[in-house]
């Protein structure tokens, strides 16, 4: 009796026991797994509402934006709404001191203010399909190498078959580590042009200390139109496009929201890791996140202090800090929300009672058992190689800049070496082309600060086996002063004009010669130790993981057999669904499920830049001039669900049972950080924009409302 009761308990403590609001879910199984308690939840349409190939879904109105957010369109014009994060990049690229979008905001007032962006994208998702036994045809026989390589051919060939000599574009990805795989068959649009974003001052209210938090009060969104050519297919930029005529837009409601409410979030999340096994999560907590914080936190340092100092920088650099911040943020909260959830523990009792059910079974000794045991012994290994990797990533590929200039000279020059002249001028070609980008965000007293910090602490951390002798004793004991004037003040890449001249007409013998350059010279070497010693043990190692995690995975498939599991987040579409609801972090804390305009108003502080709220929104505020966005007194801005996100599922449309938009996705709470390992529905929430609030910015604080008589509003 007692054996079964802890049994019981443990199962209790299991991350796998999942409520309504746990979950990120195949649309295509929703009505197998989901429907019904979607219903009973409050949802009132049907499976096919959310996703059809063969009538138009809400799936049409849903798309990947740009490299890893989501958006949906809110009118038969092609109008779409995303975050202002997301579009961050976008509207930083168009800002110049002159013409400074980020402090200020954008609004086009007609079609043709409306700014075009070049390279970025949106992705419609045509079709998914289960596509697991053409990808396994043939591999029964097969095992090592020999099967890897069949599993890849059938891939191809189904992607090939897929893409329609270019119509679209395909993959198809594992699910369940390799258990499953789905292809994804997505139809690309080329022209998507700025239409509005808020200042800085409400898009991103609250910088860096806000991010991840509660209360929130951000105007987390931007706007985009995408065009197509005259027969509404994708088309290069042209000012002959038109606006896109999508199959299905969404209806934006102003009923606003209750608690209780249904919610739904239909998007594209990133990446997760619900099923790690203890060590993952104990590399993770312990070794990985501290390292990363700790490199980002002097990266931020530097670049922080310059933006504050001159505006030229901090338009330069306020991309790049978002990018560095936002993970540095995360990881924190992860740390936090791990140890408070005794993580590794609940996972170790997990797996006792896998192996339970395995023994029962007949299987643990021979299938799973030797899987635990690679699991110990592979993690070991992986924590040595894993802290080369992140720091080699957030010093030397994400970290001084001129190392990134670095590694496409080093590429040129290794293509002329091998008598690969095309790909070398093609390279050469690219990089002539990004340089006038590059040195309008770069500034070298930040990068000389960037390398002066961060390369000291690269070569005192790493094992000497992870490190170039060379650079050890460049950088070792050296004067700061004379490093940088070593290193800067002799190399080609701080010189635009000497480096443009080089590209355009440089000979063969001429760039050759660049191995010499400093930057160029240490670069070469740390890069050559990454690619020998380190990149292909990770691998090496990752692979045996995955492997091992298959086998794991099949398992706790066949235990949970007829129940409903998720796959993890891998940027595809899927569906996570909750209610509008606080949350209490703390003791004696309680929160709210919603912010208003009166919270902006408190944290309004003019003597700092992410809290100087604008004298525009500070006038309506003062004259309650809010017109039909006006609930009791005041104007809603966010509000929280339970509903399961990550990163990806920025930007992603939250709508009501009706399917009707009551928001835009954009954060997480710090508490909840830790769900992409470990879901805890008592804490985990979903932070959104309210959609009033938008509407409420484009009209009376934007003067842009001609914009909402292309939308379908429901009142």
């Amino acid at each position: 009796m007692k054996k079964k009761s802890l049994l019981l308990l443990l199962l209790g403590l299991s991350l796998f026991q999942l409520s309504a609001k746990e979950g990120m879910w195949i649309p295509v199984l929703l009505e197998k797994y989901n429907l019904e308690e979607m219903q009973e939840m409050g949802f009132k349409l049907t499976a096919q509402d959310i996703y059809d190939v063969n009538h138009s879904s809400m799936k049409d109105a849903v798309v990947i934006f740009g490299g890893g957010c989501t958006g949906e369109l809110i009118s038969d014009e092609g109008l779409l709404i995303t975050n202002h994060h997301c579009g961050y990049r976008q509207i930083q690229s168009h800002s110049t001191v002159e013409h400074d979008y980020l402090t200020n905001g954008f609004w086009a007032m007609n079609r043709d203010e409306e700014l075009p962006n070049e390279r970025l994208t949106v992705s419609f998702l045509e079709y998914m399909e289960d596509v697991t036994e053409r990808v396994m045809a043939e591999t029964e026989n097969l095992e090592g190498e020999a099967k890897d390589k069949k599993i890849k051919e059938n891939t191809d060939r189904i992607v090939k078959q897929a893409k329609q000599e270019g119509k679209f574009t395909a993959s198809v990805k594992p699910l369940f580590y390799g258990n499953q795989y789905f292809l994804y068959v997505y139809k690309v649009y080329k022209d998507i042009r700025l239409v509005g974003a808020p200042p800085s001052a409400i898009g991103k209210f609250g910088g860096d200390t806000d991010n991840w938090m509660w209360p929130r009060h951000t105007g987390d969104f931007s706007l985009f139109r995408i065009y197509a050519d005259e027969n509404n297919e994708p088309a290069e930029y042209s000012p002959d496009n038109v606006p896109f005529k999508p199959k299905k837009s969404f209806p934006v409601s102003m009923k606003g929201i209750q608690p209780g409410d249904f919610t739904m979030v239909f998007g594209n999340p990133g990446s997760t890791m619900q099923y790690w096994p203890h060590q993952a999560v104990d590399v993770t907590m312990n070794q990985r996140d501290p390292d990363r914080i700790m490199l980002r936190d002097k990266k931020l340092d530097i670049i922080g202090g310059d933006m504050k100092s001159d505006p030229k920088i901090r338009i330069q650099y306020a991309a790049k800090y978002q990018s560095i911040s936002n993970s540095w943020k995360k990881w924190q909260g992860e740390i936090k929300g791990l140890q408070r959830l005794d993580a590794i523990n609940k996972k170790l009792a997990y797996e006792e009672i896998f192996k339970s059910w395995a023994q029962q079974n007949g299987t643990w000794e021979s299938e799973y058992k030797p899987v635990f045991d690679a699991f110990e012994k592979d993690y070991s290994k992986y924590a040595k190689y894993i802290k080369a990797y992140d720091y080699y990533r957030e010093v030397v590929y994400r970290g001084v800049e001129l190392f990134g200039q670095a590694q496409t000279l080093n590429s040129i020059i290794n293509n002329i070496e091998n008598d690969q002249n095309e790909r070398a001028e093609q390279l050469r070609s690219s990089m002539l082309n990004r340089l006038p980008g590059f040195f309008k965000d770069y500034n070298q007293p930040t990068d000389e600060e960037l390398f002066a910090a961060l390369m000291p602490v690269l070569i005192s951390d790493l094992d000497a086996s992870f490190l170039p002798s060379e650079v050890v004793e460049t950088i070792k004991d050296f004067d700061r002063e004379k490093l940088i004037n070593k290193v800067y003040q002799k190399s080609v890449l701080t010189d635009r004009t000497k480096l443009e001249d080089l590209l355009k007409n440089g000979t063969e013998k001429q760039l050759l010669k660049l191995r010499k350059d400093p930057i160029i010279g240490m670069f070469n070497k740390l890069n050559f130790i990454y690619e020998t010693a380190i990149l292909p043990e990770v691998r090496k190692v990752n692979k045996s993981i995955d492997e091992n995690m298959k086998v794991y995975m099949a398992g706790l498939m066949e235990m949970k057999k007829g129940q409903a599991f998720y796959p993890d987040a891998n940027l595809t579409l899927r569906v996570a669904y909750g209610k509008v609801e606080g949350y209490e972090p703390n003791d004696g804390v309680k929160y709210k499920y919603f912010t208003t305009l009166t919270g902006i108003m408190e944290k309004d502080n003019p003597a700092i830049y992410d809290y100087d709220v604008p004298d525009k929104l500070k006038e309506l505020y003062r004259n309650k001039d809010f017109g039909q966005y006006d609930v009791n007194g005041d104007v809603p801005v966010c509000f929280l669900a339970s509903n399961h996100t990550t990163g990806g599922n920025s930007g992603s449309p939250v709508v009501n049972g009706n399917g009707e938009l009551i928001g835009v996705n954009f954060d997480r709470t710090w508490e909840s950080t830790m769900s992409d390992i470990m879901y805890d529905p008592e804490y985990c929430r979903n932070i959104s924009l309210d959609i009033r609030y938008a509407l409420f910015i484009i009209d009376k604080f934007a003067g842009a409302g001609y914009l909402l008589n292309e939308m379908s509003i429901v009142k």
